[in-house]
Parts: structure tokens; C-alpha cells; sequence
């Protein structure tokens, strides 16, 4: 039987007057890469703090490497050698690969760095793993998957030997994903074990031995790699997500030819090839980009950071100059850290993409009453008195969207709408972009991972670096990856969903 290398017993957690960990259970064995998926982050964060620093607990126990680290009478507040990773990179991009793993390190005390002694043995470390990566590069000149690798390598150096994993299918291409698995897999044989925390039961079943199902701060149920992969969770939210799901692709209704609303013709970049594309008035498109580099580029692209190096865009068949264009709306990668501005009122926020329709909006005091009074009942009457910091996390995802409504593009661009989002801030999130689809504007989701996309999809187009391009209509979402979320609700030849009771 393996050995416990990270075990927390009955452990209840209070911060704030909230009790987000209540009874809370887990044991991670040595080797052992195990997943973790949560129906909405109650608790989620509690337990992210808690495992790799020693906070005081309400009650229970928590072991590290068969040691007592944490318990209820007495709290160490040390930090355990546990590594966490993000999207949000904690390297220093300013310096190289070598002096990140091997100097920015607990333990390193050495005065005299050699860099030659340095690069010697990062390239032991990547040989082992069959991965290319000099160690005079600079980490912000790396490319996303190489970057994941350089945080993995650091951790296991440090001497971790557990390491948590947080959603890296939203961030980290398919192909470069398998290649990362390879990787965790080889090390979980060396005895390093993962928590693997995934937003879908699918992204986690493809690499972990055991996963865990999450919901309120408890961990609700186990799933083991030998049971047949759960279709549907019938727990609260996710319940009613999965019937609002099967809901829209029922009532899906194909699109009638028209003028294309937006389109790219012939599109080449570094790792783009031959991109063309037409968006119809209420269609929705999802790009996959199959790796980090094309998802870059097509970032770079809306964000005006990357010039094409041939072919053109187009907004209502006129040729597009500029990506800032109102006809266009865009609503970037986890928008409420880059799209509202804490320094401007609420109202102010809502209609800063709104004078081009309406320039009296900020002379004339009508309009502004005009528009409260249209969208109060929407997003409640007392968010327009209210701090845009102080707005919970669904309030502030209601008011980007709705700022996008109010511009009325003719097209919208989302860039991975569903990252990082619970069940119920998903299910919202797919109210906001069936409004745009019922108006008649045309989506264009870009992403990494499917996850959610396909349930809004028309057509689905895989872009892999250097290749053309591959298109598949909705009738062909049968014969996707089994481990595609939610594929089973456009096979035809499949029964509706039996559920999957405790």
C-alpha cells in the first residue's frame, strides 16, 4: 500500500466570519496524481492557502510526509515545501531559466554562482524529461508550455514532493498537455505526487488515478480510473447547468446564409496558416488554438500587440484598419482584472463603449436615467450605487457583458469566457452570451480548452502551428475526443444522459 504523503483530518477552517472548510477531509498518497474538481470555489481558496502554509485552524489536523504540520491547538504558520501552480507564472521574468530553478530556491547559499555549473545540471534535469530549454534563456522570452516546465522543474529541485496543479487545460494547448502528462507521469513514478484541480470532470479523467468532487467547502464524492466516466453530477448548480445546457442545444437552431458580419480572409502569422473565416449574424464560431504559441497570436491579434504578416479583416464587408472599433466588441482573458476601472462610478463603467450610439450620454442626465432604468431590474438597482470593488464576482462579469450589449457590435470576440469561472458563474456567463446570439450578433469565442464552448457553437475550427486550419459543423461534434465536455449531448445515436446517483 503506498504511503500518505499529505493528509488533512476533519479540518475546519474560519476566516472573515465565514467558515469556508467545515469537516473537510482529503489524503493524497506518495506517487499519486490525484484530481480535484469543484463545483463552485467555496473553500477552494481556504484550501489552496492551507496547503502550503500552516494557518491557524477552528479544528482538525493536517500531516505532511507522515509529520504533524498543522493542528487545531497550536498553528506553526510555516510554510510546508508544497508548490503551487497557476497561470499566473511566480517566476522572475527578468532572469534566466537556470537562476529561477536552481538560485530562487529555499536552501540555495551559495555567494559564487557559476553559471556554466548551473547549465550543466538544468540540462541533466531536462534531458530526464526529454525537453529542450537553454538555461541562459529569460523566462519572459519563453513560450507558455516551456515556461510550465521550467515552474515544474523548479518545484521538483526545491524538493517538493507534492505539487498542486490549478486548471492548466485553460491555459496550456492539447498537444503541449499531452506532453505535460508525460512528464507528471514520469515523476509521480519517481514518487512526487500532484493535486490536479480541473474545472471538468473530462480534463482531470484524461491523467489522474483518483478524483475528487468538490462542492460547499467538503469533498462530496470519489471517482477511480477503473469506474465509467460520470456523464452528470445531479448536485445543485451543476444540475441546473447541464439542463441548461441540453436546453440550448435542443432549441439550437441552425443558421439561414447571410452577409458575414466579420471575417478574416487568408490570415498568416508565425504560427497561423491560411486562416479564413466568416461569422454570420447570431453564429457562434469557437477557434481552438491546439497550442500556446497560436493562442498567442490570436491574442496579439485582437489586442493589436501582433501584426499579421498577410491577409485582412473585415467588419460588415468593409475592411478593418484597426481592431478598436465599436462595430467589433471584445471582452478579454478573466475581464475583471483588465476591463472595469475601480477610479469611475458604476454608471460610468456600463457606459464608457456607449457614446458612439449616444454622445449626449455624459451631458445629459435622461439618457443616463433612461438607461438605469432599462437594465436595473437586470443587474439589480443597488450595484449603481455601489463600489465597482465592492461588487461581488458575478456582479462584475454582468456588468462587462452588459457594456458589450449596450455598444450592440455586430460581432464579439471572447477570449476563454469560461476561465476560472464556478458552475454558477458559468451558467451566467451563458445567459450573457445567448443574449448576443439572440440579437443577431455574431461570437467568436477563442480558446484553449473546449470545456463550455461547444454547447453555444455552430461550427468549431482547430488551429494547430504551421497547419491549415480544420473545421468541423455541429452535426460533427459526435466524433470529437470522447473526453470532450459535454459530446455526448450531439451524438444522435446515444440515448439522453442516464444520471449518475450516489
Amino acid at each position: 500500500m503506498k504511503k500518505e504523503v499529505f493528509r488533512m483530518e476533519r479540518v475546519t477552517f474560519k476566516e472573515k466570519g465565514t467558515t469556508p472548510l467545515e469537516n473537510f477531509n482529503l489524503i493524497i498518497r506518495e506517487g499519486e496524481i490525484m484530481g480535484l474538481v469543484p463545483i463552485n470555489h467555496i473553500g477552494l481558496d481556504a484550501l489552496l492557502r492551507l496547503l502550503r502554509q500552516n494557518l491557524p485552524l477552528h479544528y482538525g489536523y493536517i500531516y505532511y510526509q507522515g509529520n504533524l504540520v498543522n493542528h487545531w491547538r497550536y498553528s506553526t504558520m510555516k510554510y510546508n515545501r508544497i508548490s503551487l501552480i497557476q497561470n499566473e507564472s511566480c517566476l522572475a521574468g527578468d532572469l534566466t531559466v537556470a537562476d529561477n530553478v536552481f538560485v530562487l530556491r529555499n536552501g540555495f547559499k551559495k555567494w559564487l554562482m557559476r553559471p556554466k555549473v548551473l547549465r550543466q545540471q538544468l540540462e541533466f534535469f531536462t534531458d530526464e524529461i526529454g525537453v529542450e530549454i537553454s538555461g541562459d534563456t529569460y523566462v519572459d522570452d519563453l513560450p507558455p508550455f516551456e515556461r510550465f516546465v521550467v515552474e515544474l522543474l523548479k518545484a521538483v529541485v526545491s524538493g517538493s514532493r507534492l505539487i498542486v496543479l490549478e486548471d492548466i487545460g485553460a491555459f496550456i494547448g492539447n498537444r503541449d498537455l499531452e506532453r505535460l502528462h508525460e512528464i507528471f507521469r514520469y515523476y509521480s513514478q519517481k514518487g512526487i505526487s500532484f493535486l490536479y484541480i480541473a474545472g471538468h470532470m473530462e480534463d482531470a479523467w484524461k491523467i489522474c488515478e483518483r478524483v475528487a468532487l468538490m462542492a460547499n467547502g467538503q469533498i462530496i464524492k470519489y471517482y477511480y480510473s477503473d469506474m465509467m466516466l460520470p456523464r452528470r453530477f445531479h448536485i445543485n448548480e451543476s444540475e441546473d447547468y447541464e439542463r441548461h445546457v441540453l436546453e440550448r442545444t435542443r432549441r439550437h437552431k441552425k443558421n439561414q446564409d447571410s452577409f458575414p458580419v466579420f471575417e478574416l480572409v487568408n490570415v498568416n502569422t508565425k504560427s497561423i496558416r491560411n486562416m479564413n473565416l466568416a461569422l454570420q449574424p447570431g453564429e457562434c464560431v469557437v477557434l481552438q488554438a491546439m497550442d500556446s504559441a497560436v493562442f498567442s497570436d490570436m491574442v496579439g491579434m485582437v489586442s493589436e500587440e501582433t501584426t499579421p504578416l498577410s491577409g485582412s479583416g473585415y467588419l460588415d464587408g468593409e475592411r478593418m484598419t484597426s481592431a478598436i472599433d465599436r462595430r467589433l466588441g471584445v471582452i478579454q482573458e478573466f475581464p475583471i482584472q483588465s476591463m472595469l476601472f475601480s477610479n469611475m462610478s458604476y454608471m460610468d463603467n456600463l457606459c464608457i463603449t456607449l457614446d458612439h450610439r449616444f454622445p449626449e450620454v455624459w451631458s445629459k442626465q435622461r439618457v443616463r436615467k433612461s438607461i438605469y432604468e432599462e437594465y436595473s431590474p437586470l443587474l439589480g438597482a443597488d450595484c449603481f450605487y455601489s463600489n465597482v470593488n465592492k461588487l461581488t464576482e458575478m456582479q462584475k462579469y454582468d456588468l462587462i457583458y452588459t457594456r458589450i450589449l449596450l455598444q450592440n457590435p455586430r460581432a464579439v470576440i471572447c477570449i476563454q469566457p469560461f476561465k476560472r469561472a464556478e458552475v454558477g458563474l458559468r451558467l451566467r456567463i451563458t445567459e450573457h452570451l445567448e443574449r448576443f446570439l439572440d440579437k443577431g450578433i455574431g461570437v467568436l469565442i477563442v480558446a484553449v480548452n473546449l470545456a463550455d464552448t461547444l454547447t453555444f457553437a455552430d461550427r468549431l475550427i482547430c488551429v494547430a502551428r504551421g497547419k491549415e486550419p480544420v473545421e468541423y459543423r455541429r452535426e460533427e461534434f459526435g466524433t470529437l475526443p470522447i473526453d470532450v465536455p459535454w459530446r455526448h449531448l450531439y451524438r444522435e445515436d446515444e440515448e439522453e444522459p442516464e444520471t449518475d446517483e450516489e
